[in-house]
């Protein structure tokens, strides 16, 4: 062994009694209720020891049990110098049981100090206390030699197997705590993941409806600078107001997404490219059910892509193409180019890079740049 397994303690959880079965601990309670019960009943009917002695008895058997379960307290506290001094307490009573020819009760002390000696002590502490208390069973014991080494050897093995029953018992109780508190972080963890998810759904259907609001609403300001016709100002308000119902709808339809209840990806993309002049859609692949996350991903790139092409190239052809592959889908969108107008500043800007993040969230790649005729921005998603 070990340096430190000779110094140290059995582990609180193995000598306190939490997680203890309920049977285990009843017949702890019997068995200590019987020995104290019978050691008792020994000294108030002795036949040598009469009136006061025999009080005089019981109240050493009382005070016994009562520096027993301080005893047990004081090992359960890790203290070694008071639960050296309590084992001191108990040889003594022992040592004057045997004197006063209360034999019994003398032999149960020893017993019980070698044995919890082994069990509760740190190795270094409880092997001189088992000795001693051993030893002074043996020489009192009026059996033949064989037989009290027997006994003296089988009270050590007890003591000892108890402490191995007893620390197994603790790790066993420090694991399940273990695993508790890693099921409770990951149910922490799995919660803070889907208020993230609720937050980024939120976020991108907001941002890209008042986004789409903004540009009409600009070309609105504008127009009203430049005293256009009331019509032209009005198809912009109008527009506006659109926009605010799409995005309605577009929350609902999160929402919808949140609960599992999605629309086909192939329909959505058809209703959004109709809603764009010069827009195309063409679909590749083997359709099939994507998760939810990468369903909204392609979703939201493709509605960004899309409220870009308008503030930035407004007039310009779009082609978006949508494949499934083996393990991945794609999604593209490249429009022929244009002139960034007077609109092209309104936004934030950060709708791509919101997009690039949440599709690197599911192992995926965004890229956005120029290209030969215009602009094109690549989504790729596992699937």
């Amino acid at each position: 062994m070990t340096e430190n397994a000779w110094t140290r303690w059995p582990s609180r959880e193995a000598l306190g009694r939490t997680e203890t079965s309920g049977p285990r601990r009843l017949l702890g309670r019997v068995v200590r209720a019987v020995v104290l019960a019978m050691l008792l009943y020994s000294a108030l009917t002795s036949s040598h020891v009469r009136g006061w002695g025999a009080l005089g008895a019981a109240a050493g058997v009382l005070l016994a049990a009562l520096v027993a379960w301080a005893l047990y307290r004081t090992t359960l506290a890790h203290r070694l110098g008071p639960s050296l001094a309590l084992f001191g307490v108990l040889l003594v009573i022992a040592a004057t049981a045997q004197t006063t020819e209360f034999r019994v009760g003398a032999l149960v002390l020893w017993c019980g100090c070698a044995i919890t000696a082994l069990e509760r002590l740190p190795l270094a502490s409880a092997l001189p206390v088992t000795a001693l208390a051993l030893a002074s069973y043996a020489a009192v014991n009026d059996d033949v030699w064989l037989t009290t080494a027997a006994t003296t050897a089988g009270l050590a093995l007890a003591g000892y197997v108890l402490r191995l029953d007893a620390e197994a018992r603790g790790s066993a109780q420090r694991l399940l705590a273990q695993e508790r508190a890693a099921r409770a972080a990951e149910a922490e963890s799995a919660a803070l993941a889907e208020r993230a998810r609720i937050a980024r759904e939120i976020h991108d259907v907001l941002a890209h409806s008042l986004s789409a609001q903004l540009v009409h609403l600009e070309a609105a300001r504008l127009l009203i600078e430049r005293g256009a016709d009331r019509d032209r100002i009005l198809e912009r308000v109008v527009a506006a107001r659109g926009m605010a119902r799409d995005g309605l709808a577009e929350t609902r339809q999160a929402l919808s997404a949140l609960r599992g209840e999605l629309t086909p990806l192939e329909d959505f993309l058809t209703r959004l490219v109709g809603a764009t002049d010069g827009a195309e859609t063409t679909i590749t692949g083997e359709r099939r059910p994507l998760s939810a996350e990468a369903s909204q991903t392609v979703r939201r790139v493709a509605q960004e892509a899309l409220t870009n092409v308008r503030k930035h190239a407004a007039g310009a052809k779009v082609r978006v193409l949508l494949e499934y592959g083996e393990d991945q889908v794609s999604l593209v969108v490249r429009d022929s180019g244009g002139s960034a107008g007077e609109l092209g500043a309104s936004g934030a800007g950060y709708g791509l890079l919101g997009m690039r993040e949440r599709a690197e969230l599911l192992g995926g790649s965004l890229e956005a740049g120029p290209d030969e005729e215009g602009f094109v921005v690549a989504l790729r998603v596992p699937a």
